[in-house]
């Protein structure tokens, strides 16, 4: 970087922490705007990175690039993404820890292409095989794959990003790249049945319908014609000329099969993308009732037929709803406005649903089977500031994303500032700045935030509307300084805002938001017998999206703004474990013509980025700080001490070197490794010093040269030169020799020993017995078994250890015994081998994994004798229900934290029940004359084993305990009976089955 310093008057300055005039706004843009300019689009604040989107193509991403940037200094060349990249990669390999790069901007600033530079440095940088260069194009080829499923044309940009992304790339010890995941937030389903004019559907779409072969779209059962789908024509700009819907979704089709999808995982996928656009032409009519109806059967069949759902099935779920009542179940017919709700929101369900398979499946093919410790680098790519002339609530949802990422930003930004000064010895001073915490509290408090107060509405009963959840933030928030509506507005800001509106001051400025639509979109409701008709699917992409055993839970589900909330926490705790680096990217102007640069729209960037205030926290202390080394290598010709060559430590030779530049004691502080400088000024003084210093020294050894024939000193020099060369070059040939020497008796040592191997100990074989030995207690160290029950595993012995591999078991095995037997008393080992041996050894698949486990005498604190958590399945539609089960020397009791739900007498009690398989259920079988007494007990309870051993020695009940294969019938109340099936699986599942029993899957 300093050597750019010379011409900072023409290309301006290449950090902005050198700015004399940092906490000045228009010098900040006047330097901006000048590299601009001059098509230098990066610049840095320290370590940050500051990118304008130049909208053309520029060489300086070629690969001579990226190998000019390998293994460089940060600030040793010109500023660039592969310089940050490559300083990140550098730091986790030296420092063996995680570390993640924030990208952030605005619609159409270029954080996605910012992402793909940094992918592909990692591509070429890495080390290359076989099975990395798998990993590499996975990785790469991700990336089109989700920009087609979740990326659209906005007004802003023609490939903006609907959903943020966080990627983890994980890299082994030498710096391969050997796995990667994908994490997604808030995709815009609302884009699926809605666009605002000037913009298109997700690109998907648009590729299939242009770019798809005839054969592909007869089956599918489309027309090359994107203005024959209503859900791909209400922007009014199906075509752009800057896409190519041909070209990329060939582009598609490629990576699709490099990330493993199977030939009819794309069938199903494509299938499903094509059902989205048939079921947007479904048109509902009104009957003489007002009752909805479908008339257009034939994009009715299309959607039965791509998702392999029965016609019937599928008008029904569409034109009613379901309402159970106790144990009747209604079908309620829809008007033709619900109807139209229904089948959008199913509509959006399904392409939301599909978009989470396909990640999940992109990350199935980045997986690293490998146990081996990874460090790893995430990149967060995730949506900047919005501010829109209508903002509504996904804006909403980007912008409190965005107020949270700032807090972490400053936070993590002063974190490290104050860990280099404490590093060094320097004394830390204080920063101000502004701490957001007070606008993230405003939306996000419990009870009292705009978050809590949105879903109240949403959820309570009665008429909620969207002006009704305004009502409520006026009467809760309405003196909160950063909150405005028109009722609490003054005279003069009222007449900048609508009756429906509230605005909200962000960190980054004023963002009005239009409550119109809050409560639909955050309730995104899909209707119960919308699931149930989508698991009647033959599709397998949508019965994997649609499981039979997702709960049908009367409550409703997390609303859309906290399921965001909760996983933006996630996001936080993610990043707070890994170092940052970030890419702040501003867009120079809204046509996305190379070469203007609106200062008022970069202006406002810049303020929402928090781009001032990340220099203010740098330049609080020192605009410059660099390793003594650096610093003396660079400038030592300014003092005869240190020129030509200082013999001391470099810190000797910087303070003997400022001490002769005449620096004051204010203008720079010495730190342990780096000296740092308070002002630029001072640094820009040094290096002016620095460049007539070296025009003198270039001047006077031109004149010591000058007229110098191919005679005297110069001959001599050359000479000189060569002889030490010759010199140096024997001196490692001769080095060379004698380690390949050494080589070749250690290697041939080896296949000696190797080839004797077999025959008693002596010279030839010694070493290499000995390596033999070493290497196998080595892995067997790592391999030992970890309970008594894994003796069989004990790992194979070479020849030679047989005999010491046999003695070493039974020590190992006996010192296993002895301490699991010193490890349980008396009474617990005479429960072990008694009465649960007698109960279930070799009756149930289970048991043998409990021995190693001791009993505990209860699993809760308090007087009962014993007691358990379990889950109590209900007798009518066997819901699931958390509850503990405790015995005492009379009864045993289901209890609820501290309600009774149902009490048992021993002398009541007939018996248990338990399958033969690996579950952990059990019937408990009760006396039940009264009609309104409670039948038996279905339970499951984790320490199955534990709390039957419990109740047949508490109850004394040996002989009642019975182990059953296939079914267990049980009594609901007298006269009705239900049933308990149990079978083995792959993997395991409760559910209730079709004839009505419950379905017990075990592995």
């Amino acid at each position: 970087m300093e050597a750019s310093l010379t011409a900072r008057d023409r290309v301006g300055i290449q950090d902005f922490v050198l700015l004399d005039t940092y906490t000045s706004e228009t010098a900040f843009l006047d330097n901006l705007r000048k590299r601009f300019h001059e098509n230098l689009i990066y610049t840095y604040i320290g370590t940050l990175l500051v990118s304008v989107n130049p909208y053309k193509e520029l060489d300086i991403y070629s690969k001579k690039q990226m190998d000019t940037y390998m293994g460089v200094n940060f600030f040793e060349l010109p500023p660039h993404i592969y310089a940050l990249a490559d300083n990140a990669f550098r730091t986790m390999m030296s420092e063996f820890n995680n570390h993640f790069i924030l990208i952030s901007g605005e619609s159409g600033a270029g954080k996605t292409e910012a992402s793909k530079k940094i992918l592909q440095f990692y591509a070429v940088s890495c080390p290359s095989t076989k099975v990395l260069n798998n990993v590499r194009d996975r990785l790469l080829l991700s990336n089109p794959v989700l920009e087609a499923f979740g990326n659209a044309k906005t007004l802003k940009n023609d490939n903006s990003s609907r959903f943020g992304k966080y990627m983890d790339i994980q890299f082994d010890h030498q710096g391969g790249a050997v796995g990667g995941h994908i994490l997604s937030y808030l995709l815009e389903k609302s884009r699926v049945v809605h666009q605002n004019h000037g913009e298109r559907n997700f690109h998907i779409f648009y590729q299939l319908v242009e770019g798809g072969e005839e054969d592909l779209l007869r089956w599918l059962g489309l027309e090359r014609n994107c203005k024959h789908y209503r859900y791909l024509v209400q922007g009014k700009c199906a075509k752009v000329s800057s896409i190519n819907d041909k070209s990329d979704w060939k582009t598609v089709r490629k990576a699709l099969s490099v990330i493993d999808l199977s030939e009819s995982d794309i069938e199903n996928l494509f299938g499903i993308i094509a059902s989205v656009l048939h079921m947007g032409n479904i048109k509902f009519e009104a009957d003489a009732r007002g009752y909805a109806t479908l008339n257009n059967n034939q994009e009715m069949q299309w959607v039965s037929k791509l998702l392999g759902i029965p016609n019937q099935v599928l008008q029904q779920g569409l034109t009613h709803r379901k309402i159970e009542a106790k144990s009747e179940e209604v079908f309620s017919p829809f008007s033709v406005d619900h109807a139209v709700y229904a089948r959008d929101a199913l509509a959006k369900a399904i392409y939301g649903r599909t978009f989470s398979w396909l990640v999940n499946k992109i990350n199935e093919s980045l997986a690293n089977m490998d146990s081996s410790r990874k460090t790893v680098i995430g990149l967060l790519d995730i949506y900047g500031f919005e501010v829109f002339s209508v903002n509504s609530f996904e804006q909403f949802c980007i912008n409190y994303c965005n107020e949270k990422l700032q807090q972490l930003f400053i936070e993590l930004t002063l974190k490290s500032e104050q860990e280099e000064y404490e590093m060094e010895g320097i004394e830390w001073e204080p920063v101000p700045y502004f701490n957001n915490k007070i606008i993230c509290d405003l939306v996000e408090e419990k009870f009292r935030g705009i978050i809590s107060l949105l879903d109240e509405e949403c959820l309570r009963p009665g008429e909620a509307t969207d002006l009704t959840f305004l009502e409520k933030m006026e009467d809760k928030i309405g003196g909160h300084p950063h909150f405005v509506t028109h009722k609490l507005a003054d005279q003069k800001t009222r007449k900048t805002l609508e009756r429906g509106d509230f605005r909200l001051l962000h960190y980054a400025g004023e963002v009005t938001y239009c409550v119109v639509g809050f409560l639909d979109k955050n309730n995104d409701l899909l209707y119960r017998n919308g699931k149930e008709v989508m698991r009647q699917s033959k599709n397998a992409i949508i019965k994997h999206c649609f499981p039979s055993t997702e709960p049908d839970s009367k409550r409703r589900p997390e609303t859309v703004v906290t399921q965001f909330k909760n996983s933006l926490v996630g996001l936080t705790e993610i990043l707070m474990m890994k170092e940052p680096w970030y890419v702040r990217c501003i867009k120079p102007n809204e046509a996305k013509q190379p070469g203007h640069f609106d200062d008022v729209l970069v202006r406002h960037q810049v303020k929402y980025l928090g781009l001032m205030e990340h220099l203010r926290v740098r330049r609080a202390g020192f605009a410059y700080r660099r390793k003594y080394e650096i610093f003396l290598q660079r400038y030592k010709p300014l003092c005869p001490d240190t020129w030509p060559n200082w013999k001391g430590t470099a810190a000797e030779g910087v303070r003997c070197l400022i001490k002769h530049l005449g620096y004051k004691s204010d203008e720079y502080k010495m730190g342990r490794t780096k000296i740092f400088i308070r002002h630029p000024r001072t640094l820009f003084a040094t290096e002016d010093a620095f460049q007539v210093c070296k025009h003198k020294l270039a001047t006077r050894i031109q004149a010591k040269y000058k007229g110098y024939k191919v005679k005297g000193n110069y001959v001599k020099q050359r000479e000189a030169a060569t002889k030490i060369e010759t010199c140096w070059r024997g001196l490692m040939a001769r080095r060379e020799r004698q380690r390949r020497a050494w080589a070749v008796k250690v290697i041939k040592k080896f296949i000696k020993g190797f080839m004797n191997r077999h025959q008693p100990a002596c010279t030839d074989n010694s070493e290499y017995l000995a390596y033999v030995r070493h290497s196998y207690l080595t892995r067997l160290k790592e391999n030992l078994p970890k309970t008594v029950l894994e003796k069989d595993s004990w790992l194979t012995p070479p020849p030679i250890l047989q005999e010491v591999s046999q003695v070493l078991k039974k020590i190992y095995i006996r010192h296993m015994v002895r301490k699991y037997v010193l490890g349980i008393t008396p009474q617990r080992k005479a429960q072990v081998q008694s009465v649960t041996s007698a109960l279930f050894k070799g009756k149930k698949e289970n048991y043998p994994f409990s021995v190693c486990r001791p009993f505990a005498d209860t699993r809760i604190s308090g007087p009962p004798q014993y007691s358990v958590p379990v889950v109590k399945y209900d007798r009518n539609g066997f819901r699931p229900r958390l509850r503990q089960l405790i015995f005492t020397q009379e009864a045993a009791y289901l209890v609820e934290e501290a309600k009774i739900k149902q009490w048992i007498d021993y002398s009541s009690l007939k018996g248990v029940s338990v399958s033969n398989l690996s579950d952990n259920f059990l019937i408990l079988h009760v006396t039940c004359d009264d009609s309104k007494q409670k039948g038996d007990l279905v339970l499951q309870c984790d320490f199955l084993f534990e709390a039957l051993t419990k109740l047949s020695v508490i109850a004394n009940k040996q002989n009642c305990i019975h182990v059953v294969q296939g079914s267990v019938r049980f009594d609901i109340q007298p006269g009705r009976e239900g049933f308990v099936d149990f079978k083995s699986g792959q993997e395991s599942m409760v559910y209730r089955a079709k004839n009505g029993h419950l379905m017990v899957v075990s592995l």
